[in-house]
């Protein structure tokens, strides 16, 4: 399987994600090119958990079996992780991750030259790749600002 494969079940879960009324965000894990877990946004339903992040939810999901050698993991996501979701990443030890859109909003590249040297080194380890289908994965950011834009002028009213 490849790397397109996998960003598109990524993106089909994003999608699932939105039906249900959460962000458009989905990510994959693999192990040698074989699906190994998934997981969507659930941040707002079934309740408000800002934690429930597809990346966080992927990595709760990941069968304990797998976390032997999480270097040789490979993470999916449609959207460039968030400051939250890099750290889990970073503390996980997975190799790989392919996001399929920029987050120039708060994407893991801009705290990237601040972070503490610990946290750089593990963040120089992973091979990082992206962004891959922006023509798919944008629009899916795009519409998470707008929810999140809605969701901050809710709050202020």
């Amino acid at each position: 399987m490849d790397e397109i494969h996998f960003i598109r079940k990524a993106i089909e879960l994003a999608l699932q994600a939105e039906e249900e009324g959460n962000l458009p965000v989905g990510a994959v894990i693999t192990l040698h090119g074989k699906l190994v877990a998934e997981g969507r946004s659930r941040i707002y339903d079934p309740k408000i958990d800002l934690t429930r992040h597809a990346e966080m939810e992927v990595l709760k999901t990941l069968p304990q079996e797998f976390w032997n050698s999480p270097e040789k993991l490979c993470l999916f996501t449609t959207l460039e992780p968030c400051l939250m979701c890099l750290g889990a990443i970073l503390l996980s030890g997975v190799g790989r991750v392919v996001f399929g859109s920029v987050d120039s909003y708060g994407g893991a590249e801009c705290v990237r030259p601040n972070l503490p040297q610990f946290f750089q080194e593990r963040f120089d380890a992973i091979e990082w790749v992206g962004p891959i289908l922006p023509k798919e994965c944008d629009p899916l950011h795009q519409r998470l600002r707008l929810i999140e834009i809605s969701k901050e002028s809710d709050q202020d009213t």
